[in-house]
């Protein structure tokens, strides 16, 4: 028996080649209809037998394109339909927008295959993509997700890809990306003066793949912005890099060709592999311990032990890699602190004082990105997101939140990011940066308007920070009276603290929740710093449990610069002669005095970071964000738990003696103990802490958050710790640096503010 039914799908089924799927499917079932997308997601009508509805749908539901994340299907029987064929019709949008928007994927094997094929009508072309990859996020300018909705939309396809494109047995099929040679995307080489070489487009590579070789800088536009590439081995160039880039210590990333290269240089793991060849293709961690090939690491990764390694991602990265077999730097085409540059002007403009030659395309990059950046614990493979941007942006499918207000959290200041929830989805920008930049600020501004002019709503409520000096609260409150929303501060480590508990779903959880926060600096309360937080969630409600004991906030800003501060603000009379090789006597002079008049409490594990890693004469001064605790972790490549001991207990009323930690690292200084010892004790001493303060208040379940918990061997030392006696949470989809407040705005509203609010009214 004949019948019609109409099926919706939403999730991630936009930009992934899913109508197609569909298409092909219905022709195995021998079904008639439509397939479109629509504001909502896809939408196909289907007029067959009950039987081969039955088959098509249970194939497409169990067994869908390989990027596409179908997170609802409805289907329902509705009058029959007459249909002559199946076919793909143009998208109609009624709506505003409701459904996950896609991002950037890695460039596939049958991509890359036909780019290094001579007999391929895509042959070094660098812009070759299909329904499975390419960049989606980066040239968007609205959904659904059509090509006159992209930046593609001015390239006309010629006659061939036409072809592919209305093909149903090709892998172009309805592919919004698809160009080639003769009707796409035109590259071009410039020297640093901007005249553009007479460089044939299939020889380019080739030329730079030479430049390179020859010690120079490349700016290469690639899909999500601007690289600047070098070789890996050459120590000269990576330092003219260094000094003209403005970033001195601050590890580069390196670009392998090939998986295979790089396993013949290192040993990596099953996680660490699934990572660097995943569709999100982000940076990815590694130790350099057993490391076989030539690198020039003094001027790499500045007294680092692990390197930032990924693999091509666009095929032209993956040409320009094929031409070189050789790793090279791959850093982001910016000056240091500024954001990722996609401009072929602006790139010209600010680039040329660092780079050589200019690799430029026609191709608007419409939301340029960072790439991502992951690492794996050693002992338990726990995956630590560090920045989370081109793959994973713009969306959070996590989410399972429901509410008829349009919300936007502006985040925190220092690695910023904006949560809009303007819909039954909800989405987090790419990672920004550093708000205290000009352009970077800019950026966040240009973003914030763009998810409004794309959902084509206002929020009916802002989220800010409670730092009144962030320039996200600045913005947020300045845009909140423009458009007369309501608007509520949310202290930074609560936020922290509900964004573990989102992602894992614990806001409805009967038992009482151990927050442990740790990062650097936040806005407090009391309105001093915190940052060694204890925090209790029950019952809707965040408490403030314990914290680190107070110690003097020195210098204001300076201080998280210079790690010397904090040991000086932590020290006492017995440690005069490590003071005393750091500071002059004038500076003492002045920093003491400061210190008896300063009310400026902090409470910052971040900052005891800084001061362990000073006394160690590890670092003095923070040359890039979180140097020292990067340099203090790198000097641990395995521990002995049961060699470890503890610098500082919990007392029964849950006070924790920030000065005692420091007090007993020093003693252990002064007897020879060695810094490595000194800092596996300090971490130790951490972990304990953490699982004292949940044991003494009988709570089982640990969420933990904050920059601190970046330091994989904390994680795994605290997990090896713990056995089983407690359930630890980690942010697990979102870094758990300040990338994460935004998110945990968010959160923290819905499930405590908006519970609250209910709660009064009844």
């Amino acid at each position: 028996m004949l019948k019609t039914v109409k099926i919706e799908i939403t999730g991630r089924v936009q930009g992934v080649g899913f109508r197609p799927f569909v298409f092909t499917l219905s022709q195995k079932f021998n079904l008639r209809g439509t397939v479109s997308n629509n504001e909502n997601g896809v939408i196909i009508y289907l007029s067959g037998s009950d039987k081969n509805i039955q088959l098509f749908y249970s194939e497409l539901i169990h067994f869908p394109p390989p990027v596409a994340q179908i997170k609802e299907s409805k289907r329902e029987e509705i009058p029959l339909r007459k249909f002559d064929n199946f076919c793909i019709i143009p998208s109609i949008k009624k709506g505003k927008l409701n459904l996950t928007l896609t991002p950037d994927f890695a460039i596939c094997d049958d991509c890359k295959k036909e780019i290094t094929d001579n007999k391929s009508r895509r042959f070094n072309y660098p812009f070759t993509t299909c329904v499975n990859c390419g960049p989606r996020w980066a040239i968007t300018k609205t959904f659904p997700f059509e090509r006159e909705n992209t930046s593609l939309d001015s390239f006309e396809m010629c006659e061939e890809c036409l072809e592919e494109y209305t093909n149903p047995t090709n892998r172009r099929f309805h592919s919004q990306t698809n160009t080639c040679q003769n009707c796409g995307i035109t590259i071009s080489l410039h020297n640093s003066k901007s005249l553009q070489l007479n460089i044939p487009p299939n020889e380019i590579f080739k030329q730079v793949a030479a430049l390179i070789k020859k010690g120079k800088i490349i700016a290469v536009k690639n899909t999500g912005g601007y690289l600047l590439c070098c070789d890996a081995n050459n120590k000269d160039v990576i330092t003219k890099l260094r000094k003209s880039k403005k970033r001195p210590h601050k590890p580069f990333a390196i670009l392998y060709s090939s998986l295979s290269l790089l396993e013949s240089h290192l040993t990596i793991n099953y996680s660490q592999k699934k990572a660097l060849e995943s569709t999100e293709r982000p940076i990815v961690i590694l130790q350099k311990k057993d490391f076989n090939g030539d690198l020039a690491f003094t001027e790499l990764i500045p007294g680092l032990n692990q390197i930032g390694v990924i693999l091509p991602y666009s095929g032209i990265l993956q040409l320009l890699a094929n031409e070189l077999n050789i790793p090279i730097v791959a850093t982001s085409g910016n000056l240091h602190g500024s954001p990722i540059i996609s401009n072929n002007v602006q790139a010209e403009k600010v680039l040329s004082e660092i780079a050589d030659y200019f690799v430029h395309h026609d191709l608007e990059i419409t939301n340029p990105q960072d790439d991502s950046v992951v690492k794996f614990s050693t002992k338990y493979q726990q995956e630590v997101l560090f920045r989370r941007s081109r793959g994973y942006a713009p969306n959070y499918f996590n989410f399972t939140g429901k509410t008829n207000q349009k919300i936007m959290a502006m985040g925190g200041g220092l690695k910023s990011t904006i949560a809009y929830l303007p819909n039954d989805y909800l989405y987090i920008s790419q990672y920004l940066g550093n708000l205290e930049h000009y352009d970077v600020y800019k950026r966040f501004v240009e973003i914030c308007n763009y998810f409004i002019e794309l959902f084509e709503q206002k929020p009916d409520v802002i989220l800010v920070d409670k730092h009144p000096s962030y320039q996200s609260s600045q913005f947020g409150v300045e845009i909140s009276k423009k458009w007369r929303t309501d608007l509520f501060k949310i202290q930074h480590h609560k936020a922290h603290f509900a964004s573990v508990l989102g992602e894992h779903h614990l806001f409805d959880c009967k038992e009482k929740v151990l927050g442990v926060v740790w990062d650097g600096t936040g806005y407090g309360d009391d309105k001093n710093i915190w940052g060694g937080e204890f925090f209790t969630f029950h019952d809707h409600q965040i408490d403030r449990l314990t914290h680190f004991s107070y110690f003097d906030w020195l210098a204001g800003d300076k201080m998280s610069k210079e790690p010397k501060l904090s040991l000086f603000s932590l020290s006492d009379t017995e440690m005069k002669d490590p003071i005393a090789t750091k500071f002059s006597d004038s500076e003492i002079a002045i920093y003491r005095s400061i210190k008896k008049r300063n009310k400026l409490k902090t409470s910052s594990v971040g900052r005891l970071f800084d001061a362990i890693t000073s006394l160690l004469d590890i670092c003095d001064i923070n040359t890039y964000e979180g140097e020292a605790a990067i340099l203090l972790e790198n000097q641990i490549t395995e521990y002995d738990l049961k060699k470890c001991k503890s610098y500082c207990d919990v007392s029964q009323n849950n006070k924790i003696d920030t000065k005692q930690i420091i007090k007993n690292a020093f003693y252990d200084l002064k007897t020879g103990i060695s810094k490595k010892q000194i800092i596996l004790n300090f971490l130790f001493t951490l972990a304990s802490i953490i699982l004292k303060v949940a044991d003494q208040n009988n709570i089982k379940k640990i969420a933990l958050s904050g920059g601190v918990f970046q330091n994989t061997v904390l994680i795994d030392m605290l997990k090896e710790l713990n056995g089983n006696e407690f359930k630890l949470f980690f942010n697990i989809n979102l870094a758990p640096n300040d990338e994460n407040i935004s998110f945990g705005q968010l959160m923290y509203y819905l499930h405590i503010i908006n519970v609250s609010k209910k709660l009064r009214k009844s």
